[in-house]
């Protein structure tokens, strides 16, 4: 009997999303539940969905999200596990399977420096760890890239979650200001920004005026979803 099977056997594992019993050749998600997610393929058909969010906003090399979110869906609820549930196993799972494919695009082939947005340091020490922390750097191992969560700090906190509320009112209550911690660092790199969800594209878009303080910049963008 192989070692996962006996161990199972006693702790069998379940599937994040379902709760049904995983078979020896599952992981973390039931096949089931994994061919169920909305998954947008924008990084494989070349579509531009992600980029028109940020049109006259802010200049992007590529942008991709992996999957789409619907309200009360299983994305909406593996998120939720995974932000407010200290299920970072999420985190790593979406950066595995994103990386994989990203790797496989031209677009990111020449990425220098992988980026998560940051958490404020008071909304850190309460979670104990930044969501997009390992989705992160699951990408950077795929592309054989550096990672880094110290370039670039948030200023403000914005402590009320805006998960429930209306996409007018995220435009009204975004009001974020980050930093970068050492400029010239980033000079001529090409940076690829990570987060867990677009909604309104604020929070990218106050990133990405932040690191374009840098000298012969590109900036690409990929995240968990986008609503």
């Amino acid at each position: 009997m192989k070692i996962k099977s006996l161990i199972n056997l006693f702790f069998p594992e379940v599937c994040v999303a379902c709760k049904d019993y995983l078979s020896d050749n599952e992981t973390f998600l039931c096949t089931n539940c994994r061919h169920q997610l909305p998954t947008t393929n924008f990084h494989v058909n070349n579509d531009n969905f992600v980029k028109n969010v940020f049109y006259g906003r802010a200049k992007l090399e590529a942008a991709t999200a992996l999957l789409r979110f619907e309200k009360k869906g299983m994305v909406q609820h593996l998120l939720h596990q995974l932000k407010y549930g200290n299920n970072e196993d999420i985190s790593r799972f979406f950066g595995d399977w994103l990386g994989e494919e990203l790797k496989l695009s031209n677009q990111y082939n020449d990425i220098d420096l992988v980026i998560p947005v940051p958490l404020h340091s008071k909304k850190l020490k309460k979670r104990g760890y930044n969501q997009v922390t390992q989705f992160g750097q699951k990408i950077a191992k795929a592309l054989n890239t550096s990672f880094s969560e110290d370039l670039l700090i948030k200023i403000t906190n914005t402590e009320t979650s805006q998960a429930s509320k209306s996409r007018l009112e995220r435009w009204q209550l975004d009001n974020e200001t980050f930093s970068v911690t050492q400029l010239d660092t980033l000079n001529n790199k090409h940076i690829l920004l990570v987060d867990d969800i677009i909604t309104t594209g604020n929070t990218l878009e106050a990133c990405i005026l932040e690191l374009n303080k840098a000298h012969n910049i590109k900036i690409s963008i990929a995240a968990m979803a986008i609503a």
